[in-house]
């Protein structure tokens, strides 16, 4: 757990732990220095930079076409979702829209890869308190959306499907039975996830009332996604700014009020319900016609500044554009989800004993490359 023996007894008798930033309970390359009174936690201070790449500032240097795939090594679980807010700020700088044909594509895609993220969230999340078990069931339906994904695009993680305009390829031949079939398959095994998980002594007993935030504290620190709206912040950019026809399908906002692991854990259950839902709805009404707008080959946006946010599996992604013209953007920002939940980590803790922090950790559902860019 300590990095390279730097564990020290400070001078108001504190002990100062490393973790990470090679340590299974981080998710990835993450340094958090603990402070310690005994075995209750103090404060936290996360540490960056292990693995910053500075995708801004590459993105800045590559066409209006190609940065939107930069996106997909940020948060790599949301890849499709991160390149749709790309293409749908170009296409704001455009003044053009995605044909409807693909507007429906892009959220079924997109809902699909909401529910492999959380099924991967879940089984890590039951591997880290100590559940090996969920991990199996976890993989085995999401290897069956991943082969959606493959058979669609290609590709079964960064997909690079989004296009300004639309989506790269028109669907598979196979894709609506596909997904049907692996729909109806999901439906039948989330019982499952609760009967191997939610309702085990053990897991509430490390879940329930730990890791406690606020809504005030949740609005403070800029938390979105599950992470807030578990503590009763409405804040589904899916809901308050639609995008991709978002407002012509029927879903709820999963909200709850104790901003605890437990609720955090249980906003995504029932979000996962939520994709399935949202999918079902449109796979058997997908509109005929073009799959991609028309587009110059070239793309040259007009000078000025451009926004555009959407929900991934883990909050709110915004991304701000200014251009002056050119074919590259001349100034790119990310405003990434998980850098604002992960500031928020030490209000969490706060008071509760080491062993806790692993559940924390597990249930703001952390991608590092997304808060380290």
């Amino acid at each position: 757990m300590s990095l390279m023996g730097q564990d020290v007894l400070t001078e108001d008798g504190l002990f100062m732990v490393n973790i990470g930033p090679q340590h299974p309970s981080t998710h990835g390359v993450l340094h958090l220095k603990v402070w310690l009174d005994g075995e209750t936690i103090v404060k936290i201070q996360p540490h960056l930079g292990y693995i910053h790449r500075s995708i801004e500032k590459m993105s800045e240097n590559l066409s209006y076409r190609n940065f939107i795939f930069a996106t997909s090594r940020m948060d790599y679980l949301s890849a499709h979702i991160n390149n749709e807010a790309c293409a749908l700020t170009v296409e704001k700088g455009l003044g053009i829209q995605a044909t409807p044909r693909a507007k429906v594509i892009r959220i079924i895609m997109a809902e699909l890869t909401r529910l492999a993220s959380h099924q991967l969230w879940w089984g890590c999340t039951g591997l880290d308190l100590g559940a090996v078990t969920p991990f199996f069931y976890a993989f085995r339906d999401r290897e069956a959306i991943n082969g959606i994904m493959e058979e669609t695009c290609g590709a079964r993680l960064t997909m690079n499907y989004m296009v300004p305009g639309g989506v790269m390829y028109d669907l598979h031949p196979n894709f609506q039975k596909h997904t049907k079939d692996v729909m109806a398959s999901i439906k039948k095994n989330l019982a499952d996830y609760d009967n191997l998980l939610t309702g085990n002594v053990i897991f509430e007993m490390r879940t329930k009332g730990v890791g406690v935030l606020s809504k005030e504290d949740a609005i403070s620190f800029g938390c979105t996604g599950p992470t807030a709206r578990a503590s009763g912040v409405s804040c589904d950019i899916r809901k308050l700014f639609p995008y991709s026809g978002y407002e012509n399908v029927q879903f709820d906002e999963i909200l709850a009020t104790g901003g605890d692991c437990y609720d955090r854990y249980m906003c995504r259950m029932a979000e996962m319900r939520q994709s399935v839902n949202i999918i079902e709805q449109l796979i058997d009404t997908i509109p005929e016609g073009d799959f991609q707008e028309k587009t110059k080959a070239v793309i040259k946006l007009p000078k000025g500044e451009f926004y555009q946010r959407v929900e991934t599996a883990r909050g709110e992604l915004g991304v701000y554009i200014v251009s002056d013209g050119a074919a590259s953007p001349y100034r790119v920002k990310y405003r990434s989800p998980g850098f604002s939940n992960l500031s928020a980590l030490s209000q969490m803790a706060q008071g509760v004993k080491i062993g806790d922090l692993v559940a924390i950790m597990a249930t703001i559902d952390l991608v590092i490359p997304d808060i380290d860019r």
